[in-house]
């Protein structure tokens, strides 16, 4: 993967900086937008991931590159506990509330439904721009999940590790659920290669990859980590069921239903496995993780919602 087209000041500085290992003569201005913003974290983040052909191996501890990425992630964060609070933020009284508290938050989600408008409504081009959209994150799948194992005390960790195991593909590569992802794009004729698609993405998709590397690559977020996680996986296997439905009535099928298939029945485990035997131990075993597990959840939750909302919109408009 190169490094993405910047979209300001901001983004183009640190395109500029991760190409060249010297320091900078000049400082990381402020973002143009929130579009600039947003792709210049995702641009650090990925150098954690897999990096970039034409960025300098030694960007990713480069203490001015930490220092903006520091400065985003505190704004990214500042944002995203906002929103909580202001939503009215559920709080456990006891540890053991946590599994049925995040029952209540999944159920309580009125958000709009991509999955059910692709059933019933969409067109081939609305899905495949879905698809591109989605590649962002689908392409690397669990990778952010797997920098929250060690940080885990033991029933969580054991839990969490079982429930990898299965998004790795039980140790076939080619049942890896983001390598089936990649199957699925090329037999409808799009690009599979990782980050193909972000020069496309919308803030709202960069912002959802990018709060989810910000659990994973923080220790002290572990809670938010996994209660992001358990919303994910509690609102997975329908939605998929309605994926595979309007890929099919749309001649998209094949290797793209297969990927969603395999969540149908993977994901209603998975549930199970993220609300009760990984956040419900976590929250036993270090109660004052309770609350940034539903933390985690809302978020996850509330930035699909606004991705939907956006997205369903242009395609209205």
């Amino acid at each position: 993967m190169r490094l993405p087209k910047p979209r300001g000041v901001l983004s183009e500085w640190v395109v500029s900086r991760l190409a060249d290992a010297r320091p900078s003569a000049a400082a990381a201005p402020a973002a143009d937008a929130w579009d600039d913003e947003s792709l210049a974290l995702w641009t650090l983040h990925e150098l954690s991931y897999r990096g970039f052909e034409d960025a300098d191996e030694r960007a990713e501890w480069d203490p001015e590159v930490l220092h903006v990425r520091h400065r985003l992630e505190t704004a990214l964060e500042e944002r995203l506990r906002s929103r909580w609070e202001q939503a009215g933020p559920v709080s456990v009284g006891v540890p053991s509330e946590v599994p049925s508290a995040l029952e209540a938050l999944v159920a309580e989600d009125d958000g709009p439904s991509l999955a059910d408008h692709v059933r019933r409504r969409a067109d081939r081009d609305q899905v495949l721009e879905l698809l591109r959209q989605r590649s962002v994150y689908h392409l690397k799948e669990s990778d952010p999940v797997a920098w929250v194992v060690p940080r885990l005390p033991v029933r969580a960790k054991a839990a969490l590790m079982e429930l990898q195991y299965d998004e790795y593909g039980d140790g076939d590569p080619n049942r890896l659920h983001s390598h089936l992802f990649a199957r699925g794009l090329d037999a409808i004729g799009l690009r599979s290669e990782y980050g193909a698609y972000v020069d496309d993405a919308l803030p709202e998709t960069l912002e959802m990859n990018n709060a989810v590397s910000l659990f994973g690559l923080h220790r002290r977020l572990r809670g938010a980590a996994m209660g992001h996680l358990a919303a994910f996986e509690m609102t997975s296997s329908l939605p998929s069921r309605k994926m595979v439905q309007g890929l099919e009535r749309l001649d998209l099928g094949g290797p793209m239903a297969a990927y969603y298939d395999e969540h149908v029945e993977a994901d209603a485990i998975h549930e199970h496995l993220a609300a009760r035997d990984i956040c419900g131990t976590l929250a036993e075993d270090e109660p004052e993780q309770a609350d940034e597990i539903l933390f985690g959840a809302f978020t996850c939750l509330d930035l699909e919602t606004r991705f939907a909302t956006v997205l369903l919109a242009s395609w209205e408009a």
